[in-house]
């Protein structure tokens, strides 16, 4: 089967739903977990900072190996793929919910990310493939709205399902939607299958093994499991085998990552602002929900009740973004947005154990908001002035960076929060210090990251924004 076989109406109706479903699958996992850490670190006897590799885990197999899901999708059928992918979710949420070790758990979500790391990325492939570009644009709205509804739910039915049943519950939701969707993958997604290029096995060991090498280093400090002697030969192994990848990728002929992309001027400010702005804002979904039970005492429940207006600000604030970029332009609006993001984060320095509730769900309705602004902006930016030619390998490395940023976030916030909790000439002894403290240094984190925004020219990203009159 190929591109060019003919897409029933039962098709066309029933495709978007499927992925609209396999989005909302993966949106809602995705932060189901964050207020559920605290409970299940108490009872697989665990502290909540040894916990975050549970989410580490799953995102970083999950960026490894986007990669590898389209050229799958294309050389053995998108249909046989996504239903691959459905299944490795489905059974790495069975072993989750089965699990009784922290050991256990990470490596069935290891399993959980092998799928989730096809199934939205097969799904979104074969719409492309399935319909004309002048519907694509209402398809892809369609299908992204329960990504924007998982993580309304998510945060409060994670909390409810720890306190009235137990953690396990929130991997064993999952179940139910595999079904269904391994059901409706039978008649609403084709087969498509295109010629492909030999896989770049050896660019995959060399940039994977470089990138778990460097989130291992910080997994494995904040932890406080390696000396300082290890510490060095992990970050002169993980740089060498990143290096090495850079070698590799300019003498190959079809590298995973085209390097030639970085010379799109847009594209390499959009990259390096998402990693280095999500070093200091991308922990925050682990941090609030961590800070709000262990440093408040609010119950599983209560916190991610909390999590909503964050969340609903957060879609709210979508509809803001194209008339903000055609008044002011990309370059404006990522500056000033990124100042008052850093600023915003550093204001978490001001909870203490007694702040009232009105005075934490201002703050996260208010971050929630400026940070939706922020993602988008710099997500459409990146891809403003990518042609025929150099979409689809941009939009997978934009993929990749977001994944690992997030990645990045966690660990990050996690190393920081652990350095805070062990310097008790800074906290004297009070844990909700560490947690102040580390929200200053993801600020002040933030807030130098708006130099890289400076580079932007007045009128760069107007093919996405509209906007002409600006001069740079």
């Amino acid at each position: 089967m190929n591109s060019n076989l003919d897409i029933s109406p039962r098709t066309r109706t029933y495709l978007p739903w499927l992925g609209a479903m396999a989005i909302f699958m993966q949106a809602l996992d995705g932060t189901i977990l964050n207020t559920s850490l605290p409970t299940i670190a108490n009872e697989l006897g665990k502290s909540p900072l040894q916990i975050q590799s549970i989410i580490v885990s799953y995102t970083l197999t999950v960026a490894l190996l986007i990669p590898l899901s389209g050229w799958l999708a294309d050389k053995y059928g998108t249909q046989k793929i996504f239903q691959l992918a459905i299944l490795l979710f489905t059974l790495g949420s069975v072993l989750c919910g089965f699990s009784t070790t922290l050991t256990g758990l990470i490596l069935s979500r290891v399993v959980q990310a092998v799928g989730g790391s096809m199934m939205v990325p097969v799904a979104r492939l074969a719409i492309l493939y399935a319909f004309p570009k002048k519907e694509l644009l209402k398809v892809i709205n369609f299908i992204t709205i329960p990504g924007l509804i998982g993580p309304l739910l998510g945060p409060s039915l994670g909390g409810v399902l720890v306190e009235t049943l137990s953690w396990h519950w929130i991997f064993l939701v999952n179940i139910p939607f595999g079904i269904v969707a391994l059901w409706m993958s039978r008649f609403a997604i084709p087969n498509f299958i295109h010629p492909v290029f030999r896989f770049d096995l050896r660019g995959l060991f060399l940039f994977s093994g470089g990138i778990t090498v460097l989130i291992l280093l910080m997994e494995l400090t904040s932890t406080k499991l390696i000396d300082y002697r290890y510490a060095i030969l992990l970050t002169l192994l993980g740089i060498s085998l990143i290096g090495g990848y850079i070698l590799h990728a300019k003498s190959h002929p079809h590298p995973l990552f085209n390097l030639n992309l970085v010379k799109i001027r847009t594209l390499r400010i959009g990259l390096i602002g998402n990693m280095i702005t999500r070093l200091g804002i991308g922990g925050m979904p682990f941090l609030i929900p961590l800070l709000l039970q262990v440093g408040y005492g609010y119950s599983a429940t209560v916190a991610g009740l909390l999590m909503i207006p964050s969340a609903a600000c957060n879609i709210f604030a979508k509809s803001f973004v194209v008339p903000l970029v055609n008044r002011f332009g990309y370059r404006d609006i990522l500056i000033t947005n990124t100042l008052l993001l850093g600023l915003l984060v550093a204001m978490f320095y001001f909870l203490e154990s007694a702040s009232p509730i009105y005075y934490i769900v201002p703050l996260m309705m208010v971050h929630g908001f400026i940070s939706s602004i922020q993602f988008t902006a710099m997500n459409t930016l990146s891809l403003s002035d990518l042609d025929e030619k150099t979409s689809s390998e941009g939009n997978s490395v934009l993929a990749v960076a977001q994944q690992l940023s997030l990645t990045f976030g966690i660990s990050v916030a996690s190393l920081i929060l652990g350095f805070y909790k062990e310097a008790e000439w800074v906290t004297k002894g009070v844990e909700v210090r560490a947690f102040r403290y580390t929200f200053l240094t993801l600020g002040v984190i933030t807030i130098l990251s708006t130099y890289i925004f400076i580079h932007l020219k007045s009128t760069d990203g107007q093919s996405m924004s509209g906007v002409k009159t600006k001069k740079s």
